[in-house]
């Protein structure tokens, strides 16, 4: 009995909609964002900026340069 019931809750489990994202039934995309040419598909919302996911870069510990000198840095005055 134990074993039909991990069957089934496995078998409910495995079964999904793999199928476009569409709107709900009387609803619409959202409106077009201020400034955008054409209103984003529900592919293009889907997609993350690249601002979410940044690249690694260690850049600047590989090529470390001399600073130059701040003519502004002056000494205390007493």
């Amino acid at each position: 009995m134990r074993t039909l019931v991990v069957f089934t809750a496995l078998l409910l489990a495995a079964c999904g909609n793999k199928g476009d994202l569409k709107p709900a039934t009387g609803g619409s995309l959202p409106t077009k964002p201020y400034g955008a040419v054409a209103t984003p598909t529900p592919a293009d919302l889907m997609q993350a900026p690249p601002q979410t996911r940044p690249t690694r870069s260690d850049e600047v510990l590989r090529s470390s340069e001399e600073r130059r000198g701040d003519e502004f840095e002056l000494p205390p005055q007493n």
